[in-house]
């Protein structure tokens, strides 16, 4: 038989039986969460940091990380909110690597999905209780979301999962920020038409019932840039992109509109380094055109505590060092932020 059965595992409702948030979680999330629908309503004028590891492979590294982003985030608290990438499973291009902890929770071991998804539900708990930071996800399989929804500040739509529909559906249900990517052709109209399935009403199947949701009025777009049909990175992050970006939100009458550009992936050409000058030019952008300020909220940043990345399987493993793709280092990321909040503070 093609598909081998291997065990059933908990639903969402059981696992959060058996680990069960403490009040102060639970109250951290909540305030977080206020903070952060006030910047993509316009209520707050703050500017929004998605930061971290492209892949959340090393509980150690991962909360050393998120404890260094929180001694800042006391430092900028007035234009910044810091919101930690805890990226639990990770889309793969040809389906080969390292898919996340919610598979693996050592890297280096054999798949163990129910070990993987109370690895990523207290990781993501720990985070918190440990830095009063909430934290972002990508929601790669729409069925997976329950075992964290309580936890996760902000979500992610990949560019592959873009253009489907449970994945649309998914998101009208949240009430926390989604940010739809825009997929790697680079069509933007793609992108649109999810953040308007995003924020409708819609009636759909999840997990074996029958659903209703509301629509999710801080679904958002993400510019994350493109691939051509050569394989050459596009990017679309530059000024006449997001003017032109800002006319399209313009056309279409959508709730709250709002734009995170993403400094890596196509948009960097996964040139890590290049990163910098990304945020810089677009910071430039905002600070020339007082639309383009209203509209782009933040910032999506690879960073990690190391440069660049590592293969797994080596026996030569780095400290806070990405097995997938390449991230900036924390020295290079500590100072970003802090030229972003200087910057931030001119305009």
């Amino acid at each position: 038989m093609a598909m081998n059965f291997v065990k059933k595992l908990p639903i969402p409702a059981e696992v959060k039986k058996m680990y069960p948030l403490s009040d102060r979680v639970v109250e951290i999330k909540k305030k977080r969460d206020a903070e952060i629908r006030d910047v993509f309503t316009g209520a707050s004028d703050k500017f929004i940091l998605i930061i971290g590891p492209c892949s959340a492979d090393n509980v150690d590294s991962v909360l050393d990380y998120i404890h260094r982003l929180a001694n800042v985030q006391d430092k900028i608290g007035d234009r910044i909110l810091l919101i930690p990438r805890i990226y639990t499973n990770k889309p793969r291009t040809t389906g080969e690597g390292y898919k996340g902890l919610v598979h693996q929770p050592d890297p280096e071991k054999k798949p163990d999905v129910f070990a993987g998804i109370v690895a990523m539900r207290k990781l993501h708990a720990d985070a918190i209780e440990q830095t009063g930071l909430t934290s972002a996800d990508e929601m790669l399989y729409p069925e997976n979301y329950r075992y964290v929804d309580d936890l996760l500040s902000y979500v992610a739509i990949g560019a592959r999962s873009v253009e489907d529909q449970h994945h649309r559906m998914t998101v009208s249900g949240m009430t926390v920020p989604a940010g739809m990517k825009n997929p790697t052709s680079g069509d933007l109209s793609v992108m649109f038409n999810s953040v308007k399935a995003a924020q409708s009403k819609h009636n759909f199947i999840y997990r074996g019932w029958e659903v209703y949701t509301d629509g999710n009025d801080l679904a958002h777009v993400v510019l994350r840039g493109a691939t051509n049909k050569h394989g050459n990175s596009i990017p679309n992050y530059h000024y006449e992109d997001l003017m032109l970006l800002n006319e399209l939100y313009a056309k279409r009458g959508l709730a709250n509109p709002a734009a995170i550009i993403d400094t890596n992936h196509s948009n960097s050409g996964k040139q890590y380094i290049e990163q910098i000058r990304i945020a810089k030019e677009v910071l430039h952008s905002m600070s020339y055109n007082a639309e383009l300020r209203k509209l782009i909220k933040g910032f999506m940043i690879e960073s990690y505590i190391e440069d660049g990345a590592q293969k797994i399987g080596t026996g030569n493993h780095v400290y806070g060092q990405s097995i997938t793709d390449p991230c900036l280092g924390w020295e290079k990321s500590e100072k970003l932020i802090y030229d972003i909040y200087d910057t931030l503070g001119k305009m």
